[in-house]
């Protein structure tokens, strides 16, 4: 199902993470739980993984991870300040070591002038920090969504190696 790079990457953010005593969570939107589906493709990693949200509709993203209605009216689902509450939301929601959250506008269709097709926010955060990144991928929307599963989890990685 996963080619040969993201299942190495996966791998690597599992062992990370093992040799450090910690549990993770996903929290996705334009991935669609592709995050969460790369890291649970190994054998064993219920010893590491905890759970993926997968909070496509705004709904989902205040219910599931407490991302404030107020944040998204203000700066949408697609910003830097949502994809930050997503993965702090998980952390504290999953009570896990670490978590990822991304969101973005995979297209092909849906984007704009200020957030185009391709545009994905990923965060990062433990127990005690957070970080975001911001990009625009290239290509269709297949592509879109392997870029920002490949850098969700090479931040993972980061983190745990940190």
């Amino acid at each position: 199902m996963f080619d040969r790079e993201t299942l190495e990457l996966a791998a690597a953010v599992l062992a990370a993470c093992r040799r450090r005593g910690w549990h993770l969570a996903t929290a996705e939107s334009c991935t669609g739980g592709l995050v969460a589906a790369a890291l649970t493709a190994i054998a064993e990693s219920s010893e590491v993984v905890d759970r993926g949200f997968v909070t496509y509709a705004n709904r989902a993203k205040m219910e599931l991870l407490g991302v404030p209605a107020g944040t998204l009216a203000a700066v949408g689902a697609v910003s830097e300040e949502t994809v930050r509450l997503m993965a702090i939301g998980a952390v504290s929601r999953a009570g896990v070591d670490l978590a990822v959250a991304v969101t973005g506008v995979a297209g092909p269709g849906g984007g704009s002038a200020e957030k185009p097709v391709g545009l994905v926010y990923l965060g990062v955060a433990t127990r005690d920090r957070c970080r975001s990144e911001r990009h625009v991928f290239p290509g269709d929307r297949d592509g879109i969504r392997r870029a920002a599963t490949i850098r969700a989890l090479e931040l993972l990685l980061d983190e745990a190696n940190a």
